[in-house]
């Protein structure tokens, strides 16, 4: 691809993300958050921003060493006072308490850990009113649930309870006051009631942290927590990815979601992976800034391909297709 090209591409994406996904107005505080590995997106949906008279403002951060690390503590203090934000970074700000409080005191925005000019200019070309269609209809299923179990061909077969939980959407559209998620976008997600998934899982996708898989990874589940990993050099990566942090938290099953993009495409970047329609994926570590209790400093998804879900008894998906 030509440079011109390219720089083309980054500003039609940029401006989709301003005016569709984020409704940014003139005069609003709009915070973009980058590192100096990611900054060809930040820089370029920064420039785009001013077209709009949005007052911007641009930080260039050090990568963060894992997901989940928080933010320099300058940083974690501006995000609060934006309006509206944005945090293109290699590694997650997602399940970061900066963030949390940022939402909290009702700045509207969208984290893109692992982004990539080839997906941010592919990713924000998706119409999100089909992504919006397909969560409500899924949120509609879910009302209510209490029991959720995950099967795949390959042996996953874990149950959790998500009783008292809350399904949280993640469509792209972030237009109102304290509205969150991630972009590209594509997926409804949930913290399971800590100390109840049992089982296994398998996953054959991609993992974070890890990539795409050429081996499957197996983790067995007792009590809510991994506690053991099954493989190759995937599962020894990924089994020390959690380890790092040095906190049992680490292992702790934070989500269960569902991918509803049908445009995502698995690459092993999980910002996309974790969108594709016809798969979900669990993830482990920290839960806290999507309805939980555990705090890790880590948070770790992988991908289950072809699943079969059941909640509270009644199939949801067979070998990845929808049934609603």
């Amino acid at each position: 691809m030509s440079t011109l090209r390219l720089e083309e591409l980054l500003k039609k994406a940029s401006m989709n993300l301003i005016e569709s996904c984020l409704n940014l107005k003139a005069g609003e505080t709009f915070l973009v958050i980058t590192d100096t590995e990611t900054r060809t997106v930040g820089e370029a949906i920064f420039e785009e921003s001013l077209k709009v008279g949005s007052e911007s403002v641009l930080v260039v951060i050090k990568p963060r060493r894992r997901h989940g690390e928080e933010p320099p503590k300058p940083v974690a203090e501006m995000w609060q006072h934006a309006d509206v934000f944005v945090a293109p970074t290699k590694y997650s700000l997602t399940h970061t308490q900066a963030r949390r409080k940022a939402t909290e005191a009702g700045a509207r925005g969208a984290t893109m850990p692992g982004i990539t000019t080839e997906i941010f200019v592919k990713g924000l070309a998706i119409d999100y009113k089909v992504v919006k269609e397909n969560n409500e209809k899924l949120l509609r299923f879910l009302e209510g649930a209490e029991n959720i179990r995950i099967m795949s061909e390959l042996g996953t077969d874990l149950t959790l309870s998500v009783k008292g939980r809350k399904f949280i959407p993640d469509s792209g559209i972030l237009h109102e006051r304290g509205a969150f998620g991630n972009l590209p976008a594509g997926e409804v997600f949930i913290a399971p009631v800590e100390e109840t998934a049992e089982g296994t899982v398998v996953f054959d996708g991609s993992i974070a942290g890890v990539g795409l898989l050429k081996n499957p990874v197996k983790v067995v589940v007792r009590g809510g927590y991994a506690v053991e990993f099954v493989g190759r050099e995937e599962a020894v990566k990924f089994e020390n990815l959690l380890k790092s942090v040095g906190l049992k938290e680490a292992f702790n099953v934070a989500e269960f979601g569902i991918g509803t993009n049908p445009a995502a495409e698995l690459v092993g970047n999980i910002l996309m992976d974790e969108k594709v329609y016809g798969t979900v994926h669990i993830a482990f570590g920290d839960n806290s800034t999507i309805g939980g209790r555990v705090k890790a400093g880590i948070h770790l998804d992988g991908i289950i391909k072809s699943p079969t879900v059941y909640v509270d008894g009644k199939p949801l998906i067979v070998k990845g297709k929808w049934l609603i």
